[in-house]
């Protein structure tokens, strides 16, 4: 019994369920799974985009045109990796698509800014085709990397989108 008033009593996951070695392979598993998401080339080049579009951001000049701009990009930059990961994170063909979705509106968003902005000439042309190049590099794995999706693992979500 726990002495509750006794501060020299220390908890550890044995404490809660008697097997500490499971918890210890549960958080390797976690770790191996973080790492894997975090290698994946398209998130890497997701991360990529979002440091191109914070120094882009930089360069803009200081008013409420560019201010808007900015607010765009990088509320559209900071999508892709954690949609990336939570597409990942699931083996659910909808989930994944739904997913998929977000994160290719998000980059064509970024697309659409960056032409917006070379004909307002609110940035440098080279910055911008520099993150339009850096967008193609993500399509390109975009496309790839949802070939990959398995429709037989996919559950019905009775929105008919995805799914027959």
């Amino acid at each position: 019994m726990l002495d509750w008033d006794n501060d020299d009593d220390e908890f550890d996951a044995s404490d809660f369920d008697g097997n500490e070695s499971a918890n210890e392979q549960a958080m390797r598993e976690i770790k191996q799974e973080d790492e894997r998401i975090r290698s994946l080339p398209l998130m890497k080049t997701a991360g990529q985009i979002f440091k191109l579009v914070e120094a882009l951001i930089e360069t803009l000049p200081d008013d409420d045109m560019s201010a808007n701009y900015k607010r765009i990009l990088i509320e559209d930059a900071i999508v892709l990796a954690p949609k990336i990961a939570a597409a990942e994170g699931a083996d659910i063909y909808t989930f994944r698509m739904e997913n998929a979705v977000i994160i290719k509106v998000a980059a064509r968003n970024l697309l659409n800014q960056t032409s917006a902005m070379k004909m307002l000439g609110l940035s440098e042309p080279q910055y911008l085709d520099l993150l339009r190049s850096e967008i193609e590099d993500f399509r390109v794995l975009f496309v790839a990397w949802v070939k990959g999706f398995d429709r037989s693992k996919d559950i019905p979500d009775n929105w008919g989108l995805f799914n027959d």
